[in-house]
């Protein structure tokens, strides 16, 4: 049976000036708690600033099922302001349906992209609006608008919303100073867009309370309220909830859903929560939960995909801006792979592999990464790109958040009016580490390797069975470690290391099948020139090193090293 009231939470999004805010409030029937830029500094700044919510209700349509009952819309209108994206992606894992909303004067914007991004990674249906019609000379307006539609099927082409539902409005003819009286257009037929575009989306109760506040006040004699949307689980009078920011739980005295007192609420609903007394200033936004449900994080494994729309590698040590749940914090990042042979193989979704072997990258591999343009210029024509990548996050300092959230990773440093998109990738958080320590408890275990290739020369013979090489290791090195591992000639023979010789870093290879006689030559033939060198006069000298150079025998020592291995050991296959 369908609820009395099915709501659905629409994201109105775009590019700052497009007119978000008006389209809202004409489209809203009953208005919420944060609606309308509220804030005294969104208001001085004409932006809306926080998550500003109001809702709109209507009949039910029939595709949603029989009966009477109500549909409501919760309009999530979020910031445009491009320093304000992070509260944007904030609301993003709260949306149903977005609007993707455009001054039809001005077409895609920067931050309208951004949107865009941010959509396809968090929403699943869209609806764009051109607003502004408006400012369009009556006479070619119909022209103007069919333009910019063409245009922006154009641009939605490849994206997932291809083909979605574009409508033309006028939310506040005249602008902002035109009087209330004059009635905006299209906002009904987008009315009509909105019912058909609705679904019932799919409402989990079962799993951990957790939700989203984007605003918190006290009533005097009630207690303190906080408001927002629930992601996940449902809430009832008397529960116990945590508000893992402050580190206290308090219990659920009462509830409101639209200015009705309820018992019950669950996943998707927009919610008002009265517990016990707290001060409301420390809590202005946030997430509460199930007491001990949520994760405390200093470090965390991802999977992760680039964003085609960010220009520019994604690099191993870089810093970004990582948005885990409700928070923005700085991170470094480790990029890593499946081990070659693995790049093919079907990676299980949403779980992370500690008995495999991965392998480290300088950045995430992806058609334009450099280590690739390196391979091509090798003639190797057909790059193979993993199905799968991952990454370890450090963060500057420790977040809050559900396992499996959504993660965001941009650079929101970049200039603001640069036409870039800012934001890089988005994955899942599939591992957190709670402890502080996690460099000695917890990394240890994870396996990711780097290839070592260290290149040296054969000084000279000592017998058949063993030769002397030297400049592989630096005077200082303790040889005894590289003792018993495998190395190879460049003339083909396999050798192992046998021991240092002398002081100055020199070493024994034993050549367990012999050396080739073709081998024995050039190297007996180096030597007997070095050794001639040495009596006669110093021009002669250097034209023989100058020969002896231009076919040295090399040896060649690879080894793959764990990342995170305290013992550093080299592992040969």
């Amino acid at each position: 049976a369908v609820p009395r009231v099915l709501n659905v939470n629409v994201g109105v999004l775009g590019h700052i000036d497009s007119g978000k805010t008006a389209l809202a409030r004409a489209l809203s029937t009953t208005g919420s708690t944060a609606a309308f830029d509220r804030a005294p500094q969104s208001r001085a700044r004409g932006i809306t600033l926080d998550l500003g919510f109001s809702c709109l209700r209507t009949a039910l349509p029939p595709q949603l099922g029989p009966g009477p009952g109500e549909l409501q819309f919760t309009l999530v209108d979020c910031p445009g302001h491009a320093s304000l994206i992070r509260t944007i992606i904030g609301g993003a894992q709260i949306i149903d349906l977005m609007m993707l909303v455009i001054d039809v004067t001005k077409g895609m914007q920067t931050q309208s992209a951004e949107c865009l991004v941010i959509g396809q990674i968090a929403c699943q249906k869209m609806v764009v609006v051109l607003n502004k019609i408006d400012l369009l000379p009556e006479g070619k307006r119909q022209s103007a608008i069919e333009k910019m539609t063409k245009k922006m099927q154009k641009t939605l082409e490849n994206t997932k919303f291809c083909g979605c539902p574009i409508v033309a409005v006028a939310a506040k003819p005249g602008g902002p100073e035109a009087p209330e009286s004059e009635n905006p257009l299209g906002v009904s037929e987008l009315i009509e867009v909105l019912k058909s575009q609705a679904y019932l989306p799919s409402r989990d109760p079962s799993g951990h309370f957790l939700m989203a506040v984007d605003h918190c006040f006290s009533i005097k004699g009630q207690g303190t309220v906080m408001t927002g949307t629930i992601l996940s689980g449902s809430v009832s009078l008397g529960d116990n909830v945590e508000i893992p920011a402050l580190k206290v739980t308090k219990k659920v005295k009462s509830m409101q859903m639209f200015h009705t007192p309820v018992t019950y609420a669950m996943q998707g609903d927009r919610v008002g929560v009265c517990v016990t007394q707290f001060d409301p200033k420390l809590l202005e936004r946030g997430l509460i939960c199930t007491p001990e449900s949520l994760l405390t994080i200093h470090a965390a494994i991802i999977s992760l995909k680039k964003i085609q729309y960010f220009r520019g590698a994604l690099q191993t040590k870089a810093k970004f801006h990582i948005t885990v749940g409700h928070e923005t914090v700085m991170g470094r990042v480790m990029f890593f792979s499946p081990a070659p042979a693995d790049f093919n193989e079907e990676i299980q979704e949403n779980v992370f592999d500690f008995e495999k072997d991965y392998l480290y990258q300088e950045e995430y591999l992806s058609k334009d990464s450099n280590s690739l343009e390196e391979s091509k210029e090798n003639d190797q024509a057909e790059v193979q790109l993993p199905r799968q990548q991952w990454a370890l996050l450090e963060f500057e300092k420790p977040v809050t958040c559900p396992k499996l959230c959504l993660v965001i990773g941009s650079k929101l440093d970049t200039d603001i009016h640069a036409n870039t998109c800012r934001l890089a990738f988005h994955g899942v958080l599939l591992e957190g580490m709670e402890d502080k320590n996690y460099m000695e408890t917890f990394l240890p275990k994870l396996k990711v390797y780097k290839l070592k290739r260290k290149e040296g020369q054969v000084e000279r013979v000592m017998d058949d069975y063993s030769v002397l090489g030297r400049s592989l290791f630096k005077k200082e090195t303790n040889i005894q470690i590289f003792v018993g591992l495998k190395v190879k000639l460049s003339t083909g023979e396999d050798g192992i290391i046998d021991g240092g010789f002398g002081q100055s870093g020199k070493f024994k290879i034993r050549i367990p099948d012999g050396l080739k006689p073709d081998t024995k030559m050039l190297l007996t033939v180096a030597s007997k020139k070095k050794s001639k060198a040495g009596k006669g006069d110093t021009t002669k000298e250097d034209e023989s090193s100058k020969n002896e150079l231009a076919q040295p025998v090399t040896v060649s020592l690879l080894f793959k090293r764990y990342v995170f291995d305290t013992q550093k050991k080299m592992i040969q296959s």
